[in-house]
């Protein structure tokens, strides 16, 4: 899902780059000071975690590709506040130092995975967890990188710069995330089950007790 540079014309690069420092900014704000040092270590674990994982690629039609981005299970770990600097710093540094994805689409980049991703993904597991954390864990993994992959779809198709028109960007990377994002929500469904059962003092609700 990382854009490379070319694909998103210049003043929609820009405006949604404007609109990602904003988000992170309010996000910083909301985290400041309110992180209890028990949780500190996860969250460089989580980070190395989606790092790791985002740097496996796999094709899709129409030139783009998909990989786990990791931002709904960053967010449930984490909340969406600080899940959303976390994926973001990691998209940062892939650009920065890796060069996965470019540097003038950078803000866009953060925005569909750090922002779209985390946020919806977080607000699709506090509305089903309730009826079981796994199948709440699951639907936000795969719903939450399929909008994020539609985010990208809609700056791409927007751009004259891009070869295919919004309609065919929406359907590709739709479909195509829609599909693949079962991977993203079996991961990160198996995944938070596994921390869950072995450490239940990362489960959200630990988190929300210790800093009560």
């Amino acid at each position: 899902m990382h854009i490379p540079d070319g694909y998103i014309d210049l003043p929609i690069a820009l405006a949604v780059a404007a609109l990602s420092v904003a988000v992170l900014s309010l996000a910083a704000k909301r985290v400041n000071g309110e992180i209890p040092d028990s949780r500190a270590p996860l969250l460089g674990v989580v980070a190395a975690g989606v790092f790791a994982a985002q740097m496996l690629n796999w094709p899709i039609p129409g030139g783009t590709s998909a990989h786990f981005v990791g931002g709904a299970f960053a967010a449930i770990l984490l909340g969406p506040h600080l899940g959303a600097l976390c994926v973001a710093t990691v998209v940062a540094i892939q650009a920065l130092v890796f060069g996965d994805g470019g540097l003038v689409v950078l803000g866009a980049n953060v925005f569909n995975m750090a922002i779209v991703e985390v946020y919806v993904g977080y607000a699709i597991y506090r509305v089903l967890a309730p009826y079981g954390e796994f199948r709440a864990a699951f639907a936000a993994g795969w719903l939450g990188i399929t909008a994020g992959a539609l985010a990208a779809a809609v700056q791409l198709g927007l751009s004259s710069a891009f070869e295919y028109q919004l309609l065919t960007t929406l359907a590709i990377m739709g479909v195509g995330h829609l599909a693949l994002g079962l991977v993203e929500g079996a991961i990160t469904a198996f995944v938070y089950r596994y921390l869950a059962r072995a450490r239940p003092d990362l489960r959200p609700d630990a988190a929300a007790e210790v800093t009560a």
